[in-house]
């Protein structure tokens, strides 16, 4: 049997009762923390709840697929990650070659940002387009399609959720003052008006704590505001129905004049 268990969006605290019981009957547990991780807490409390072997897996040893569905194929597994444990695709890819090779499976859902970034903002999840992510550039490395992403998004009246870079390893995280500074200087290189100092964007910042933070405005009025600690996200509205426009003031303190063309 293995398990793909989501732990939820903050911390350890956030499992579900079903996947906590799960934690208690496998043989082993295997986790990963680079794709997300809890900021507001510790896996090492939980672990020390249910007395199983517990191995943090590296990149490679999740994505050679190796590891854990050979184990699985002997012994009851679990592999457990932030959020919930299907949104990324180096998960998928796991569960379809566990499917593949005969290994039982059982999918304990949790707590994700692709729920919780809607309604923290008052948007309606339906009216969300493909969602991207602001990667941290690098040498030769500035990829445009973040800024893609939101044109086609807004060609279409739909909203962006703006996932920010985690590299865990280095517990490095993108803010989302960095990610607006990386979508303007896109901007200036393609003047396409997709990102201007005027765009409305909302910023979202520890999703899933007991205070998260939710700040909407201009990028200009937006790109200096202190979020405080990881992690964080950013949301580029759409087209607005008036209970959006109206939640959004109330709940991320945007001025109702910047909304008004929505009331």
């Amino acid at each position: 049997m293995l398990y793909f268990i989501g732990l939820g969006l903050y911390s350890e605290d956030d499992i579900s009762f079903k996947g906590f019981n799960a934690l208690k009957s496998v043989d082993c547990i295997y986790a990963e923390f680079y794709t997300a991780k809890l900021m507001g807490g510790n896996i090492d409390n939980l672990i020390s709840k249910v007395d199983v072997p517990f191995v943090t897996l590296k990149r490679e040893d999740v994505e050679d697929r190796n590891v854990v569905i050979e184990e699985a194929l002997t012994k009851d597994i679990a592999f457990v990650v932030a959020g919930d444990p299907l949104m990324a695709t180096t998960h998928t890819e796991l569960y379809v070659e566990a499917v593949k090779k005969g290994v039982e499976t059982r999918i304990i859902h949790g707590s994700s940002i692709f729920s919780a970034a809607p309604g923290l903002t008052g948007l309606q999840a339906y009216k969300f387009g493909k969602t991207t992510t602001v990667p941290f550039p690098d040498e030769n490395f500035f990829p445009h399609s973040p800024y893609d992403v939101i044109k086609s998004n807004k060609e279409l009246g739909l909203h962006t959720l703006v996932l920010l870079d985690i590299q865990a390893h280095k517990d490095r995280f993108m803010t989302v003052n960095q990610a607006l500074r990386y979508l303007s200087k896109v901007e200036s290189e393609r003047g396409e008006k997709v990102f201007t100092d005027d765009t409305i964007v909302v910023g979202l910042a520890r999703a899933g704590s007991d205070k998260p933070l939710v700040k909407g405005g201009t990028v200009s009025e937006v790109i200096d505001f202190d979020f405080g600690g990881p992690l964080h996200c950013l949301i580029v509205p759409g087209d607005l129905h008036f209970v959006e426009a109206e939640a959004l003031i109330t709940l991320s303190n945007i001025s109702e004049v910047l909304l008004k063309d929505y009331l």
